[in-house]
């Protein structure tokens, strides 16, 4: 996708900010407010982090094509971005709110897309761990040779499920929600605890079925053992199968920051994963042209400054600023492939 946001005087009838206009669609269904309504009163911040992604893929909506995700984001977490994002344009701001969780997004979808176009991708098995409020299984066509596996708590995925039950019967415009996947399941797990991996099997999930494994927005919020466990347990299955990881980390800049609730963080994913057992890592960071879709047009943006910098520099040296990064990684091993060529690719 090549749609490109720039931030000139705002008019009526310019056709980015009619997308931002809210829509009145949460107003019209009651019990989807009210699903909303406990998840404000009930759910911790790592549960209505789903929410907040989601509402980004629905204010993003000029270059993300996901009409569940208003559903899905609810009233509270779009008025908040939609606040934002209308403050940043009218600001001329140089990068708009939102604009990390929507290259995540579309770096995902394509990285995922290509996975399941390789000549080792074709039927593969998809997992998303900590799927929150994914909706890729019910937009995303290439996923139709494939059975997906949703895995999160239980109380994320019943909520999940009640929003679009409820939006079914209460318009028209959603009465024929289906998954395009070949086959979708929900498993309900937490992933922090070591039975996960047997309720995936539980539900149909075959270990040795070539699998490409999805952990958008998941691993900085796990502690470090937590998130090893989990990233071993993957790195393990490419004795078994050929499987690819989809993944994004945090560097340490961006966990410490004051208030983070962010634990886990890796500066150095793309030679973390090679020592666990992948055999071929590619790291790419917001801003470069994997991970651009023309949403990065200023030239003097946050991530161009960045990318400019070594990795290794934690302080900007301009501004004492922290550099706070953001991988987007692809990783992946097959039983075929001898183990000795662990030569990660970085585009930086």
């Amino acid at each position: 996708m090549s749609h490109e946001v720039t931030n000139n005087d705002l008019h009526d009838d310019d056709p980015e900010w009619q997308e931002l206009k809210l829509p009145n669609l949460l107003l019209q269904s009651e019990a989807v407010r009210q699903v909303h309504a406990t998840i404000e009163r009930e759910w911790n911040f790592l549960q209505r982090s789903a929410c907040q992604t989601a509402a980004g893929r629905a204010l993003w909506r000029h270059v993300i094509h996901d009409p569940l995700a208003y559903l899905l984001a609810g009233e509270s977490y779009l008025r908040s971005l939609h606040e934002k994002m209308k403050k940043d344009r009218l600001n001329n701001a140089r990068e708009i709110s939102g604009v990390i969780l929507a290259v995540r997004t579309l770096w995902f979808d394509s990285k995922l897309e290509d996975a399941l176009n390789s000549p080792n991708g074709r039927e593969s098995q998809v997992v998303l761990l900590g799927a929150g409020m994914d909706t890729r299984a019910y937009r995303l066509n290439c996923l139709q040779d494939s059975d997906v596996f949703e895995v999160d708590f239980p109380g994320v995925l019943q909520v999940k499920t009640t929003i679009l039950e409820a939006a079914k019967v209460s318009t028209n415009e959603f009465e024929h929600i289906r998954s395009m996947a070949k086959s979708l399941t929900r498993v309900a797990a937490d992933i922090r605890e070591n039975d996960w991996l047997e309720k995936l099997r539980t539900a149909g999930f075959l270990p040795h079925k070539n699998t490409i494994w999805v952990l958008e927005g998941l691993l900085y919020y796990l502690t470090h053992s937590q998130a090893m466990q989990v990233l071993r347990i993957l790195a393990n299955k490419c004795c078994v199968t050929h499987t690819v990881l989809l993944a994004d980390f945090m560097n340490k800049p961006s966990t410490t920051l004051s208030n983070s609730a962010f634990q886990f963080y890796s500066d150095w994913p793309d030679q973390l994963l090679p020592s666990i057992g992948f055999t071929h890592v590619k790291l790419s960071q917001i801003g470069d042209p994997d991970a651009h879709f023309g949403l990065l047009n200023d030239p003097l943006n946050l991530f161009d400054k960045l990318r400019r910098l070594p990795r290794s520099i934690e302080t900007h040296p301009d501004d004492g600023t922290p550099c706070c990064r953001l991988y987007l990684v692809e990783a992946s091993g097959s039983p075929k492939q001898d183990v000795a060529p662990n030569v990660p690719m970085s585009v930086s």
